[in-house]
């Protein structure tokens, strides 16, 4: 670990540190100013549906612009949406906060890119610990976001409005750091330079696919239990201290495997690693399903975090398989567009099911995409049986 590393990584926590408190409110705020009831989780939805349409955006900026510049944007963004997010609750006002949030996704867009960066600071054979242990920031998100959420929730007189406050505080924070952090300089664009092979090409790559699918249905499932638990929790009568608990413990589990993920990988081969996450978001779903108590809740949501982790660790390591240096804007933005579009539709069928459905059929039916991740995988190793650890 270097300097830029580290800060890469305070910056990750911080970025996560916005995510976990949108989660933990997002939805409440939503089912309290909705019209609807199932159009609850539809300010939750907004931030991922902002984060796809944004991913465009995002790497044409990093292009034109280099990583730093970019990502300063992200954060001026990040602070604009979490000022509006704050007037929209203080106004009552549901599709200004659904509004907000998308404005929002344009920070998540450039925040799902940290982990890309986290390679390019470090030597070629520490790449896979660089990402692993930059996205182990996020235990800052884990810690902070479910407590900033409680202690300021009530900061003002109309509820979470606060919470949203605090978030500009935080980007102005995270803005401080990334003004320290040195990455390396664009390549001067020369007439004739290599662009690299076309999306279509780099996309059609079995390497890709798989990388493509751990990391979107990875998210997605996750983000799916995620978004729904708060909703599900106030309706088997927990108080948002509870939630918050739980939700504290899902991202330690989803950031705490960081500090050993990428050595788990170099082991025992990256395919590998993305199985065992598979199974463990299995067994978070035979725990979901076996009641509704606290302590199962807990268990489950941290189990759900650590098979994320071990899933979306190992899809970015294998992504860095499928794409030259040249072709890395177009296709780590291809990579994260189908993250966001799948957390987009999760995020909505999240509140839908939970509110129509039940906590129970909301599980069962995750248990589709993992086992299409699973299959991903199984196909992926049948076509490379020779493919080295890491």
């Amino acid at each position: 670990m270097n300097k830029n590393l580290w800060l890469l990584a305070a910056a990750q926590g911080l970025f996560l540190t916005n995510n976990v408190v949108f989660i933990a409110i997002n939805g409440l705020v939503g089912l309290s100013l909705a019209p609807l009831g199932w159009m609850a989780t539809l300010p939750v939805m907004g931030y991922v549906v902002g984060g796809a349409l944004s991913t465009p955006l995002v790497a044409r900026a990093q292009s034109a612009f280099g990583r730093q510049a970019s990502f300063q944007i992200g954060l001026a963004v990040a602070l604009g949406s979490a000022l509006l997010c704050a007037w929209a609750a203080m106004a009552g006002n549901f599709w200004l906060l659904v509004t907000a949030t998308v404005i929002a996704g344009y920070y998540s867009a450039n925040g799902q890119l940290y982990r890309f960066a986290a390679a390019e600071l470090a030597v070629p054979e520490f790449r896979e610990k660089a990402v692993s242990l930059v996205l182990a920031g996020g235990l800052v998100g884990a810690v902070l976001g479910p407590n900033l959420a409680s202690r300021t929730r009530n900061l003002l007189e109309v509820p979470f409005a606060g919470a949203y406050l605090s978030l500009a505080v935080v980007a102005l924070v995270s803005m401080a750091i990334m003004a320290f952090l040195r990455f390396p300089p664009l390549p001067p664009k020369q007439a004739g330079a290599p662009a690299g092979r076309p999306l279509s090409v780099i996309m059609r790559q079995p390497v890709f696919i798989v990388a493509t699918a751990g990391a979107a249905l990875g998210y997605g499932v996750m983000n799916l239990l995620m978004a729904a638990t708060p909703l599900a929790m106030q309706v088997c009568g927990f108080e948002f201290d509870d939630a918050a608990l739980v939700l504290e413990w899902h991202v330690i589990g989803m950031f705490a495997p960081g500090f050993f993920t990428g050595h788990l990988i170099k082991r025992f081969g990256v395919l590998t690693i993305m199985g065992v996450g598979v199974a463990l978001n299995v067994l978070c779903v035979a725990i979901a399903l076996s009641g509704v108590n606290l302590h199962q809740f807990l268990i489950a949501l941290f189990l759900l975090g650590v098979g994320w982790n071990f899933l979306f660790t190992g899809s970015t390591t294998l992504s860095l398989q499928a794409y030259a240096p040249e072709e890395k804007d177009r296709a780590q933005a291809a990579i994260n567009f189908f993250v966001f579009a799948t957390m987009a539709v999760t995020s909505f069928a999240s509140g839908a099911l939970v509110t129509t459905q039940g906590w129970a059929w909301l599980n069962m039916g995750s248990l589709l995409p993992l086992a299409l991740t699973g299959a991903a995988l199984v196909w992926l190793a049948l076509r490379q049986p020779s493919t080295p650890p890491g």
